[in-house]
């Protein structure tokens, strides 16, 4: 079945593009933070992917992929980065829109914050010869660092949201993974990660996904001052 992988990136965007013009919260009205947000987070993550597939670091199966790509990587690995991040903002900015007082308190923040880096501070002093964990949990110290000391209050509203994003997000995940199919769509070396998986989901999925929608979120309130348009 090699429209999996696209079929996977359609069925996640085509139900946030269409209630995107819902009359009460017209969420149309941030795609330009959106596709500002989402160039700049493909100018990182795209070059990231381009390195590690060309290195046998991850791949993807031919079985499931058309066969069409760009710079090495399948034309479905680049509509991942615009499908997964849009149906991601559009379920974050409808929860705000529907439970404007969803949000962590201060303290909740800083302790997750604290509890987050503290992990991956400890975990890349063990293993910072595992690229995958490297370059991941590095840029999300990084990322984290800087969101958490200049603009704390998104990630206030942040990270409640991502818990709830990250259901849908490891459905897809898992199915890109292995899960419910028999093999997998994409593949990882486990020499180049930790080799902890949630189901099918290398650990370090997760904080991919992590710095990836809060690259595109940060970006987003900063160009459409979202939180005076929504709130």
């Amino acid at each position: 079945m090699n429209t999996l992988y696209l079929y996977l990136n359609i069925g996640s965007l085509i139900i946030p593009f269409l209630f995107s013009f819902y009359p009460k919260f017209q969420f149309y009205k941030l795609w330009k933070g959106l596709f500002i947000g989402n160039i700049i987070m493909m100018a990182l993550f795209i070059p990231w992917d381009i390195i590690f597939t060309n290195n046998g670091f991850w791949g993807f199966n031919n079985i499931y992929i058309s066969g069409f790509k760009l710079l090495n990587l399948p034309i479905e690995e680049w509509l991942f980065f615009i499908c997964i991040p849009y149906a991601c903002m559009f379920t974050h900015y409808s929860l705000r829109y529907f439970y404007p007082k969803l949000a962590f308190g201060k303290r909740a923040t800083s302790i997750t914050y604290i509890i987050l880096q503290c992990i991956m501070i400890i975990t890349l002093w063990y293993n910072y010869d595992k690229w995958y964990t490297l370059i991941n949990f590095g840029y999300a110290i990084l990322l984290l660092g800087l969101v958490y000391n200049l603009k704390r209050e998104q990630l206030q509203k942040f990270l409640p949201t991502f818990i709830i994003i990250l259901l849908p997000f490891f459905l897809i995940n898992g199915i890109l993974t292995g899960s419910f199919i028999e093999n997998q769509v994409v593949w990882y070396n486990n020499t180049e990660n930790l080799g902890i998986r949630i189901f099918t989901i290398p650990i370090e999925d997760s904080i991919y996904a992590l710095t990836m929608l809060l690259t595109v979120f940060v970006v987003m309130e900063k160009v459409n001052n979202t939180e005076t348009a929504i709130d």
